[in-house]
């Protein structure tokens, strides 16, 4: 027996319920890893509210890392002791113990804490993704990042400057401000000031490329910032789904590109997690990127991390401990 977060009814963070379930013993191919700290992403509560479909009851949570403490047949590279972490395309982080597929594990490297890795694997790995596969990233580039403060936009706007590209960072009030501008943004500003218009004022007319995890609120202003034949991004739903939108609307802008990535499918194969994740690991190493843990909750305290997230006032990213 271990303890998880259980949700039963999708709702308000209420819903998150610390619970005492069952551990089964991995299967083949699969290790049982005991967590040590656990990542939060917005993720779990489009899961919790019920915008992201999962089938009730469920224990949400999609990377955590921890030691080995049980390794089924048929597994090769991992032994009891050893320190991984995951990122998963099935639910269940939330919990003390957890039997996760051995392919989806990376052992973490004696630099890299167990803090560090459950607060920067998915969102590491989604950064990764935005700046090096959905759109390579270039020295002269002029880039958007929405919810620059948070866990994904903080990363972009480092690694991005890194790249060499010119960094317009929107946060949700002025508080932000000044944590973003250290992170090398060159320009800052709030959701409330006109970013559509510092997006067209550099040259072309607009940004090559918007990356919004905000979704609804920003959508429609966010193509606006776009230079002709510039990339949409659209890879969160922070204040809510983005709106259907006609092909026409792309061509009307200036024959605009719009893509909506999950990360899942960068990562399908293991070769692929792999070489993402070294990239990131190196990242870290370098100095490129800082992943700063912003706030730490007691897992079973996940409903209150919940709000603090939905309500914006956490800064960088949020772990929870077990």
């Amino acid at each position: 027996m271990a303890y998880a977060i259980r949700v039963h009814r999708h709702g308000a963070p209420d819903v998150l319920e610390w619970q005492a379930v069952e551990v089964a013993a991995p299967g083949p191919g699969e290790v049982l890893v005991r967590h040590t700290a656990v990542g939060l992403n917005f993720f779990d509560v489009y899961e919790r509210t019920g915008l992201y479909q999962a089938a009730l009851p469920f224990t949400p949570g999609r990377e955590a890392a921890g030691v080995v403490e049980a390794v089924g047949s048929r597994v090769r590279g991992f032994s009891v002791g050893d320190r991984v972490a995951y990122v998963s395309n099935t639910s269940g982080a939330y919990a003390e113990l957890r039997v996760v597929a051995a392919d989806r594990l990376v052992r973490l490297p004696d630099d890299i804490d167990d803090r560090v890795a459950a607060a920067v694997l998915l969102k590491g790995l989604t950064a990764q993704m935005l700046l090096r596969q959905v759109y390579r990233v270039r020295g002269g580039d002029r880039i958007l990042v929405h919810a620059a403060a948070g866990g994904v936009g903080s990363l972009l706007v480092s690694w991005a400057k890194h790249l060499g590209a010119t960094v317009i960072a929107v946060v949700g009030d002025a508080v932000k401000v000044a944590y973003v501008r250290e992170l090398g943004a060159d320009e800052v500003l709030t959701a409330s000031d006109d970013w559509v218009a510092a997006a067209k004022a550099g040259d072309g007319g607009g940004v090559h490329v918007v990356y919004d995890s905000v979704g609804k609120d920003t959508f429609w202003r966010s193509l606006d910032s776009l230079r002709p034949r510039g990339l949409m991004v659209s890879f969160g739903n922070a204040s809510g789904p983005a709106p259907a939108v006609a092909p026409l609307e792309l061509s009307k802008r200036g024959s605009l590109y719009l893509t909506r990535p999950t990360l899942f499918d960068y990562t399908r194969a293991r070769t692929e997690l792999l070489k993402a994740t070294q990239d990131l690991f190196a990242a870290i190493r370098g100095g490129v990127i800082r992943p700063r843990i912003g706030q730490t909750f007691a897992l079973r305290e996940a409903a209150e991390a919940h709000r603090a997230l939905e309500s914006r006032r956490t800064t960088g990213s949020t772990v929870l401990i077990p």
